[in-house]
């Protein structure tokens, strides 16, 4: 009976080896700017995913908007030789050489949501942005029996994500000649789409429907307008993303619409770990997007 005690502990003692000699892969989130809800909601979908895996570390830098930053910090996760590197950029260009710096190096690289002018990184995960506009420049044009004064609300304007947008809600627009088009920019910030738009309402210009590339921005659009006593109801509100806040809008009328738009932070992390796997990817993968309205609002679940 000694015997055969003696012989677990030790059997138990081996697997605890193993168990401790399991390789730690390291997963680095780059963001560009968790002051962004969107992007604040990506990396805690991507640590919580993490959560669930014991062999995984996960770490993530915050460059709050600044691009000299975000390369800074790209660097120092290569110094630190981690395992995967997503990364949420805030221009197309000028993290190309970091980039390509990491990939070269042997380190997995998947880009998240806005892309880059490069193919030097393992996987591209994102969705079709064109579509994305395409869809609130159709809904918007029919709700306004094709006729009236739209603004289309810009994030970043550097952004991948902002070009696509805007090109698939301009080019789906520009078959009625009847709507006209006045942007603004507000950088996927409240803040600064509270800004823009109370300006707007100062100069007492007449809009009759918005499209905003991100819920957060029409968040503050709404404040700027309750703020000088207008009703959101009154115009006609797409937005971007579907957030939590942008369900109940819906639901209380004060906000027409909103295309969902994945966080993506489940399937970086699934990726990451067939990367880390041996598997492949393919270059470029889409989730997709669909138009949330008070008919389906109910049925569909917000990003966060």
């Amino acid at each position: 009976m000694k015997i055969i005690i003696k012989i677990l502990l030790v059997s138990l003692m081996f697997v605890g080896t193993l168990c401790s000699d399991e390789k730690i892969s390291v997963i680095a989130f780059a963001q560009d700017d968790m002051a962004n809800d969107f992007r604040k909601a990506q990396v805690n979908e991507v640590r919580d995913a993490a959560k669930k895996h014991q062999n995984l570390k996960f770490v993530y830098s915050d460059a709050k908007g600044k691009t000299s930053k975000l390369i800074y910090q790209i660097d120092n996760f290569i110094k630190e030789k981690v395992d995967v590197i997503i990364l949420g950029t805030n221009d197309a260009n000028a993290v190309v050489p970091v980039v390509a710096k990491a990939y070269k190096s042997g380190i997995h690289v998947i880009i998240l949501d806005r892309g880059i002018n490069s193919s030097e990184y393992t996987t591209f995960i994102n969705s079709d942005n064109i579509k994305i506009g395409s869809i609130g420049a159709k809904f918007i044009a029919k709700e306004l029996h094709y006729k009236g004064v739209v603004l289309l609300f810009e994030g970043l304007l550097k952004a991948d994500v902002t070009k696509l947008r805007t090109k698939g809600f301009v080019d789906e627009m520009s078959q009625y000649k009847d709507i006209k088009i006045i942007k603004r920019t507000g950088n996927y910030l409240r803040r600064d789409a509270i800004k823009e738009m109370e300006k707007l309402i100062k100069e007492d210009v007449k809009i009759d429907a918005i499209f905003s590339e991100s819920d957060s921005m029409l968040s503050g659009v709404r404040s700027a307008m309750q703020r000088f006593k207008q009703d959101p109801a009154s115009i006609i509100m797409v937005g971007c993303d579907y957030t939590s806040e942008a369900q109940t809008e819906i639901r209380k009328g004060n906000q027409t619409a909103s295309v969902k738009f994945p966080l993506g932070g489940k399937q970086a992390l699934s990726y990451a770990i067939d990367l880390l796997e041996g598997k492949s990817l393919a270059k470029h993968i889409f989730i997709p997007v669909e138009l949330v309205t008070k008919n389906n609002v109910e049925k569909v679940a917000p990003i966060f």
